[in-house]
């Protein structure tokens, strides 16, 4: 087993190596006939133990090579070991599975593949009646809605809770969306017993009788994402075929009539698909909600400058390493729409740029008085022609927008070009459709345009000399780039 193994990492190492590409590790099922019964599983030397070990190392081998892992033995476990394998496909044509798998086994693939592309879900949108709880809050009361432990209809409505919690711990952001009066919306999560939810565990809250598909354009606007980060889980299906209509870049789950499949249908349609996790996901849900009080204090405060120097904040500037890279690879990924190039890069390919000493990295911190938002910025600079750097990736998250974090890493990037004798930042925006507001990032940081070609892609150049951007109110902090810069300058 373990020669194999070896071979299979040594076998990845290479292609990563001379092709740049991701590997995609499948994990082995097992039969579904056992010689021993349930001893199978845990006598060491059985079929079932060993294929357990492999899978086990297999896991523990991707999940260090920044490779991905396709689940294949939790699939066939899934739909039934004795369904998964077919002995006369098997005999036949010596096929792994069985045929009538193969959409499913495609479906897998494919989300695999999106969740590398940046293309899983961020956001659950929830409706609230029959779909969080059993009945109408405005017509049946507080005391009338089915949310019980020991009552069949209400722990259906308890696992969907459970369900949108459990997301939430992982970084899924949550949000409401009903046709409701405020109100009587929010008293079952303030005064109901048995609500697992509450009000806090929401970055917004859209309880109103406005169209549920305006509603899902505003929260997406107000968490600064696209509509295609929102999945809609409600149990009307004349409100999921208008919102499928009017909304197709929304993600909308086709949920039976009975509510004791609404959390499994949610779970099973991977909408939510991970290839990375990294602590800031632990987090992210309190980062939008976060947010939200950042923008009551910009109404209390009054004025950019004034809010801005009453947040506190504090940036930290750092090169890439190794503990920050499987954040670094998803922002890299995941960002849409404050990003110059959409340039897609894999973790060894990340590593590559960390190691290299001619590619000058950075990655940002920012944290203030409502707390750590985590890396929200990756810039990479790789040398040009003689005497500049040209600005491979510069991308934010729009978490921070209108901070003026820009301006303090033009001034970092700027101070590390000075300090390695470079004359000339260029940069490049590579329009996509979803970055257009970064089209003028270059112009407003006093870059020149000095061309463009057929597909509005624009070059932008900078003169490092006697060059001193505007500053924003935040304490700046630059760790761990004494090597970088005399590696750089040599």
């Amino acid at each position: 087993m373990q020669s194999a193994l070896a071979y299979l990492q040594m076998l990845c190492a290479g292609i990563r190596e001379h092709s740049g590409a991701v590997c995609i590790v499948q994990s082995f099922a097992p039969p579904a006939e056992r010689l021993l019964g349930s001893l199978d599983r845990a006598l060491p030397g059985t079929l079932h133990s060993q294929i357990a070990a492999i899978n086990h190392a297999l896991s523990d081998g991707v999940r260090r090579s920044g490779d991905l892992l396709l689940d294949v033995a939790g699939l066939a476990e899934t739909v039934g070991l004795a369904n998964w394998h077919h002995p006369q496909l098997w005999n036949l044509a010596k096929l792994p599975f069985n045929d009538a798998f193969i959409p499913l086994y495609s479906d897998h693939v494919a989300r695999t593949v999106a969740a590398l592309r940046a293309k899983s879900a961020k956001v659950l949108v929830l409706d609230l009646d029959n779909t969080v709880w059993g009945g109408v809050i405005g017509d049946d009361g507080l005391e009338g809605i089915k949310l019980a432990q020991g009552d069949a209809r209400g722990e259906a409505y308890l696992a969907v809770q459970s369900m949108a919690l459990n997301l939430r711990r992982r970084g899924i952001v949550l949000a409401v969306s009903s046709k409701n009066t405020d109100a009587v919306a929010r008293e079952p999560f303030l005064q109901h017993p048995e609500m697992l939810l509450k009000l806090e565990h929401f970055a917004v809250f859209q309880a109103n009788w406005t169209d549920k598909a305006s509603n899902l354009q505003a929260i997406a606007a107000e968490l600064s994402l696209g509509l295609d980060a929102l999945v809609f889980l409600d149990d009307n299906p004349a409100e999921r075929g208008l919102m499928r209509q009017l909304l197709p870049q929304v993600k909308v789950p086709e949920l039976p009539e009975d509510p004791a499949w609404f959390a499994r249908t949610l779970a099973a349609a991977g909408y939510f698909e991970a290839v990375t996790f990294a602590d800031e996901d632990l987090r992210r849900a309190a980062y939008y909600q976060d947010n939200a009080r950042r923008l009551g204090l910009q109404m209390e405060v009054g004025g950019v400058d004034a809010y801005l120097a009453s947040l506190q904040m504090a940036v930290t500037f750092q090169p890439f390493h190794a503990t920050g890279r499987a954040r670094i690879v998803q922002l890299i990924n995941k960002s849409n729409q404050y990003n110059l190039t959409t340039r897609r890069y894999t973790e060894p390919e990340v590593a590559a740029a960390e190691a290299d000493p001619q590619v000058f990295t950075l990655q940002v911190r920012l944290a203030d008085i409502f707390g750590d938002n985590g890396m929200i910025a990756v810039v990479i600079c790789r040398p040009a022609e003689a005497g500049a750097w040209a600005i491979d990736t510069w991308l934010m998250s729009c978490r921070v927008l209108g901070r003026k974090v820009e301006l303090l890493v033009l001034c970092e990037l700027l101070r590390h070009a000075r300090a390695a004798g470079v004359e000339r930042l260029v940069g490049r925006f590579r329009p996509t459709g979803r970055n257009q507001m970064v089209a003028d990032h270059y112009a407003k940081l006093g870059f020149s345009k000095v061309g463009e070609d057929d597909q509005g892609q624009t070059c932008w150049e900078l003169l490092v000399a006697g060059v001193f951007p505007e500053s924003a109110p935040m304490k700046v902090t630059s760790l761990g780039f004494e090597t970088i810069q005399e590696a750089v300058a040599s």
